[in-house]
């Protein structure tokens, strides 16, 4: 990973638009500081796109995507994206899923996470999970004393044994039905809602994330960050960003929104 400021300067001016993870990369301690939310408010004062791409549940990113400073919002690592129109004051909420299979996999994991709380001694069902529409979050240090990395892996390989795609975040492990991911429902959001298609311009797009359900992201976009804090992940993440800003988490974004805005 490179310093930030080998972010060339002719690719910052480039920049149409920021994606950014949320837990740990937006927020600081699981608050989003005034300085985070102000970051967004300047890139979008300075005609830039910004997209929050996150792990958060459904009942979080209606919330998102009507109040915050945001363009879009793609949510569940991926299950959806949702866009609020504030002229006609319409929500657009478009799934991988058709409602009939979501209510049928919630079913399904329900008793996929009654195993694992059994299993995995100290984990717990995420305080987010009644918000979901798609996928089970299993808390391993957000309201939980921290786990180890062999407890993590353990939670990780009880949902692929039953047929779940399973993904990391710095607080959670997502398990859902489908091959959906981060990288699937942005490419989907941006070609139906913005007419952009991110094959053709993945240049002129920056993706900030922290852990390693974000791979996808740093794999595709040439101008990927980390915050600082993506370091604790050390061979874990299947692809690493190309820059590492100096600050963690929100103040690691701010240095990622100071870098590209004052290219311009």
């Amino acid at each position: 990973m490179l310093p930030l400021g080998d972010f060339p300067l002719a690719a910052r001016r480039a920049v149409k638009g920021v994606f950014c993870d949320i837990d740990d990369t937006l927020t600081t301690g699981g608050q989003l500081t005034a300085g985070a939310y102000a970051a967004m408010e300047r890139l979008g004062r300075a005609g830039l796109l910004v997209v929050p791409i996150t792990g958060r549940p459904a009942g979080w990113c209606d919330h998102i995507a009507r109040m915050w400073p945001a363009a879009a919002v793609v949510g569940e690592n991926g299950a959806f994206y949702f866009r609020y129109d504030r002229v006609r004051r319409v929500m657009r909420r478009t799934f991988a899923d058709e409602a009939a299979t979501r209510a049928r996999n919630r079913g399904r994991l329900e008793a996929i996470a009654a195993e694992i709380v059994r299993s995995v001694p100290g984990c717990a069902v995420a305080a987010d999970q009644p918000y979901r529409e798609t996928d089970l979050a299993i808390d391993y240090r957000e309201d939980v004393a921290p786990l180890g990395r062999e407890a993590v892996d353990r939670i990780v390989a009880l949902m692929r044994a039953r047929g779940l795609t399973a993904k990391v975040s710095s607080i959670h492990v997502n398990g859902w039905f489908g091959a959906y991911d981060k990288l699937a429902m942005t490419r989907t959001l941006m070609r139906e809602a913005f007419g952009v298609d991110l094959e053709q311009e993945r240049g002129a797009y920056v993706f900030v994330g922290d852990s390693p359900n974000d791979a996808p992201m740093f794999a595709f976009f040439p101008h990927s960050v980390g915050v600082a804090n993506v370091r604790a992940f050390a061979g874990q993440l299947a692809e690493e960003p190309k820059y590492v800003t100096h600050a963690p988490a929100g103040a690691g974004f701010c240095e990622v929104v100071d870098c590209i805005v004052a290219a311009r």
